[in-house]
């Protein structure tokens, strides 16, 4: 087994444990967890995901340790979700051929993504943003030790898209269930 192969079945089955903990187990939350990581990596899950996804972008295999740790959310606010399904729509609909620049074709010959990252990594800086600095330098240490063979998938990936998704779908839900609350309780004042 090669190191891209290790990569992505090690990083599928890190990322299985991290969304455990997103389930309502209480103080058995790290532990179902650690369960689930092994579990994923033993019975086929992480093979099976690798299959299917593909290696995890080292955004979400970080975002995932994040969460494994306790240090960081693997689902971060909705804003942050929101842009990076509005990026990832424009994204993948020009990669798919609908405009005239295929922008996944950039990350093979980096330079002017990297040279258009450094405006935003300055943007990071600026704002004290030092996790996010952070997981750019290794998105791209990972990319510069070999591990993807495009910039934009140490980036981003399909599963991290679901995942943004998943986060606006349940900002919705809960919007609509608290105006569904305050209408509930503005009409029973009025009576």
């Amino acid at each position: 087994m090669n190191l891209v192969a290790a990569y992505g079945l090690l990083a599928q089955g890190l990322v299985f444990g991290a969304l455990f903990t997103l389930l309502p187990l209480g103080p058995l939350r790290q532990r179902a967890a650690l369960v689930a990581t092994a579990t994923a990596l033993l019975a086929g899950i992480a093979p099976a995901m690798h299959g299917i996804f593909g290696a995890p972008s080292a955004t979400l295999l970080q975002l995932a340790i994040l969460q494994l740790a306790g240090r960081g959310s693997l689902l971060p606010d909705e804003r942050p979700a929101l842009g990076l399904l509005a990026f990832a729509g424009l994204f993948y609909g020009a990669a798919l051929g609908w405009g005239p620049v295929d922008p996944y074709a950039l990350g093979y010959q980096p330079w002017p993504l990297l040279a258009t990252l450094l405006p935003v990594a300055a943007a990071l800086w600026w704002r004290r943003q030092e996790m996010a600095l952070l997981i750019l330098s290794v998105d791209l240490l990972a990319y510069a030790a070999g591990l993807f063979a495009n910039l934009w998938d140490a980036l981003l990936d399909p599963l991290l898209v679901l995942l943004a998704l998943f986060v606006v779908g349940r900002h919705g839900i809960r919007a609509l269930l608290a105006r569904k609350r305050a209408a509930n309780v503005n009409a029973g004042s009025t009576r």
